[in-house]
């Protein structure tokens, strides 16, 4: 099979660790040659954080070059506008429709861009964009958006079984939280 590229954009601290080690598991289980880069940003909370994921029958580099990402899967708007030039044609992105400001925004100095998916259409990208927020709400918790993501980012994988997510969220998701996680993948995926 050819390598799928895929971007996990954000704002640190809000869980692209736990999205990025999820989907590795899950494909390494699935028998793909997998490569997943560390988190490339600032990860404290606030800065801006990119992880690549690559997977394939045979994938040599964990990089993702502009013009290249089959799926940008994004926390915020910003983020997800910001790695645009990543996408390639056709590629989709998938972002949660919640507006984290940037420092300049919060000072003062620049203000939030406006209609940000519909200018990401407008450009040719494939978006699907969910209030991934309210959905972890939900859940149960906030801090789930990661995970209602996940759902989300699922839909667009028909040849991997939702068990086999499910599997992978127990594997990487500590026990008191599997419920709250299960919940939100299936508020994500649309169950």
């Amino acid at each position: 099979m050819k390598t799928v590229n895929l971007m996990i954009v954000g704002v640190g601290g809000q869980g692209s660790l736990l999205a990025s080690k999820l989907l590795g598991h899950l494909l390494l289980s699935r028998g793909y040659d997998v490569k997943v880069s560390e988190v490339h940003g600032m990860s404290q909370r606030g800065g801006s954080v990119v992880t690549f994921v690559r997977f394939g029958d045979r994938v040599y580099s964990p990089v993702v070059d502009r013009g290249e990402a089959d799926f940008i899967v994004s926390f915020e708007k910003l983020e997800a506008a910001r790695w645009l030039s990543h996408l390639k044609k056709g590629g989709r992105v998938v972002v949660n429709t919640q507006e984290i400001e940037p420092m300049p925004v919060i000072t003062g100095l620049a203000q939030y861009p406006q209609d940000l998916v519909e200018k990401m259409r407008a450009q040719g990208a494939q978006v699907d964009a969910l209030d991934c927020l309210s959905l972890a709400e939900q859940a149960g918790s906030a801090k789930a958006v990661n995970i209602v993501l996940m759902g989300r980012l699922s839909r667009y994988f028909p040849d991997i079984p939702e068990q086999a997510w499910q599997e992978a969220i127990t594997a990487c998701v500590p026990e008191k939280y599997l419920e709250l996680n299960r919940r939100a993948f299936a508020l994500g995926r649309g169950e």
